[in-house]
């Protein structure tokens, strides 16, 4: 039986991730820093709480990764944990740096310490572009992040890099465009306006704010980006992939579509608000998944419009129950 250990459980990917690998018939161990809330409710929402083992650790703190890997003896670690959303970056900038950018160092050290033969995955993202050099990007295109978030996930990616390169880990970062789900925080703009139409269509709510409508990014389903991190650690060698659909849609029309999906017109709910503006704005993500595609054997399956339905209805279910 292989053993995966997971940083960043509790998040969306890491509760997508730890279901595929316990239906491959893993031992999941999940790394979680201690907190005096309950933080599982992703993990329950796929009914596998009780499947994973929760080991206490810090991604901060290098001695507690030591122990951690020496107790749990991994063959892969999959690392996505992260202070993860972008607004946050400006207000937490060392945080985000320690947690985001440190955090992985620390990982691939601890690795490196213990046991150099486990293979590691690194949760790079869209983000580390910015201010696009591409129309569509790839692994060669040149990366321009714009915020802290995306400045200190390029630090940890080519960290990765460099002790796949120094120390011949097999270490790969999947560097992946913007992938949402029913249980994507609140905090995210997709899952924003998901919950903010199922309480308008609920009488709940009467209109939603938001930043830049004419934002452009690559939106597909974490159910099926999980598959290409655990597909990169299959492989023979180590290397770096982009994780898209290859498409890129407007804030503006994914509203329009989750809308449209309750029978109501965005126009009478909608309005853009500056407040919610980034300090330096990133207009456009399209991500160029062919590389994935031609040695991973891996495309996305989830539509935009089966997504957005997808998440409407998780909110509908949610909100009714409140």
């Amino acid at each position: 039986m292989k053993i995966a250990l997971i940083t960043g459980i509790t998040g969306q990917d890491g509760a997508y991730l730890a279901k595929l690998l316990l239906e491959k018939g893993y031992k999941v161990f999940g790394l979680v820093p201690r907190r005096s809330s309950n933080t599982y409710w992703r993990l329950a929402f796929l009914r596998i709480e009780h499947d994973v083992e929760f080991v206490e650790g810090d991604i901060t703190d290098l001695s507690s990764l030591i122990r951690v890997i020496e107790k749990t003896k991994p063959d892969e670690v999959y690392n996505l944990a992260a202070q993860s959303f972008v607004g946050t970056s400006w207000e937490q900038p060392i945080l985000t740096a320690n947690v985001t950018g440190v955090g992985v160092l620390n990982i691939l050290e601890a690795i490196r310490l213990i046991n150099p033969s486990i293979k590691f995955y690194q949760a790079s993202t869209s983000e580390m572009f910015g201010l696009i050099q591409e129309r569509m990007q790839s692994e060669k295109t040149m990366f321009y992040p714009r915020s802290p978030y995306g400045v200190a996930k390029l630090f940890g990616h080519w960290m990765t890099v460099n002790y796949r390169e120094s120390f011949q880990l097999f270490s790969c970062s999947g560097i992946l465009f913007n992938h949402e789900s029913p249980i994507r925080g609140l905090e995210f703009v997709t899952r924003k306006i998901t919950d903010a139409v199922s309480r308008i269509a609920l009488g709940k709510q009467k209109e939603l704010r938001l930043g830049n409508l004419d934002a452009k990014r690559d939106w597909g389903f974490a159910g099926d980006y999980v598959e290409a991190m655990w597909l990169m650690l299959q492989q023979d060698k180590p290397d770096d992939y982009i994780i898209a659909t290859g498409q890129t849609t407007t804030v503006r029309d994914f509203c329009q579509l989750a809308f449209d999906y309750v029978g109501l017109n965005y126009q009478d709910y909608v309005c853009s608000d500056p407040k919610f503006y980034r300090p330096a704005e990133v207009d456009v993500l399209l991500g160029n998944p062919t590389k994935a595609k031609e040695i991973l054997g891996w495309e996305a399956k989830t539509s935009l419009q089966e997504l957005v339905s997808m998440m409407v209805d998780a909110d509908l279910e949610r909100i009714r129950k409140e």
